[in-house]
């Protein structure tokens, strides 16, 4: 999907720069307010620096994922996404349902 990520590099202790499949880029700001229950683990920075991108979402150790459609509209429309903005109370940041036994289609 053209909100699927391609890339994401840190900027500092919770930011992080992405790009997504179509080439739109931006900015990704995590407060700390919204780093509790499972993800209060990346207030460690050992942890938030193992950021990777697993198939198209932004994860983390211990199965933790941001949701890359909530993240592209908030890029597309502000060229950022800021948390708390979007925290989704189901335990993912955003708010796409992932099933990671699921192929997912380009």
């Amino acid at each position: 999907m053209y909100w699927d990520v391609v890339e994401a590099r840190i900027l500092a202790h919770l930011e992080f720069a992405v790009t997504f499949a179509d080439g739109l880029s931006g900015q990704v700001r995590l407060l700390p307010s919204c780093l509790h229950g499972v993800f209060a683990k990346l207030q460690d920075p050992a942890v938030f620096g193992q950021l990777q991108v697993t198939d198209g979402f932004v994860t983390w150790p211990g199965e933790l994922d941001l949701a890359p459609d909530a993240m592209y509209e908030a890029i597309k429309e502000n060229g950022q996404w800021v948390f708390p903005t979007d925290y989704s109370t189901s335990g993912r940041l955003g708010h796409q349902p992932r099933n990671p036994k699921s192929k997912r289609n380009p």
